[in-house]
């Protein structure tokens, strides 16, 4: 990997533990993306986003304190060159719209690593990394 192929910086926001360990573990396996960092509650992932400067932030929708909306905006604002990605267990009309409304894209966490690297690319450069 030439240093114009750095990997994509990752934060990953999932309150799951296990689940998170597991996306972290695949993710690590991927030559194309870094993980840089993890945190399990939306009101810590822009401060986490701005101390490990994130390219992309993968967001779990429905987290225990505020919704992956209200964590994209909060990214946004304090770390205004991250993208972000919603990873939800469900797609429904509401996860949808906010992901539309946000401007992300959603992937489900059923779709597997394979679907959440694409997006990772795209997030990144639609940031334009």
């Amino acid at each position: 990997m030439t240093a114009d192929d750095a990997p994509i910086r990752v934060l990953l926001v999932e309150d799951n533990d296990a689940y998170r360990d597991t996306i972290v573990f695949l993710l690590r396996r991927r030559d194309e993306v870094a993980v840089v960092g993890e945190v399990s509650d939306g009101s810590s992932a822009a401060d986490a986003c701005a101390e490990q400067r994130a390219d992309v932030v993968v967001v779990d929708y429905r987290l225990p304190d505020v919704s992956g909306a209200v964590a994209a905006a909060e990214i946004r604002e304090r770390c205004p060159q991250a993208s972000v990605v919603f990873l939800s267990a469900f797609a429904g009309t509401e996860e949808l719209e906010a992901a539309r409304i946000a401007g992300v894209t959603l992937v489900r966490k059923d779709q597997g690593v394979d679907a959440l690297v694409e997006a990772i690319r795209a997030a990144a450069s639609r940031g334009l990394i």
